[in-house]
């Protein structure tokens, strides 16, 4: 009898540090997990932030074209435009090369708001946030 306890007590040894290296595994294996979601968090704030941003500029651009009905002598779409973008240079990347404000004629105006979104994947992906408005004076 004494025999057959010390055959299973020599048999179970580093049992123990085996069940500690497979949960310290499973640990770290959702702390990766977790930190990737944190990643991912962190990039889709950015870019809703950015979206946001995109909608001021493409508003404040609409507000221009308002207040320019009731300017005497009337600036031209293009005159409004280089106002608007360098009013907003820099806010967004790359937003002050390719943004526009283009008339569609009958009072329609489409105003594009374009920027490279520099934290996803695709470093050169390009977004861009339209705006249609009516403006009838």
């Amino acid at each position: 009898m004494v025999k057959k306890r010390l055959i299973t007590s020599h048999c179970s040894r580093g049992f123990s540090l085996l069940e500690v290296l497979i949960a310290v595994l499973v640990i770290a294996f959702g702390l990766l997990g977790m930190a990737a979601l944190q990643l991912k968090t962190v990039q889709n704030s950015h870019s809703a932030f950015q979206r946001t941003l995109a909608s001021v500029i493409a508003m404040d651009a609409s507000e221009r074209l308002w207040i320019n009905l009731g300017d005497s002598p009337a600036k031209t779409a293009a005159t409004i435009q280089t106002e608007w973008l360098t009013a907003w240079n820099g806010a967004l990347p790359a937003a002050s090369t390719a943004s526009s404000i283009e008339d569609l004629g009958g009072g329609k105006w489409r105003i594009s708001v374009r920027w490279q979104e520099n934290r996803l994947a695709d470093t050169n992906a390009v977004e861009t946030f339209v705006y249609e408005m009516d403006l009838y004076p």
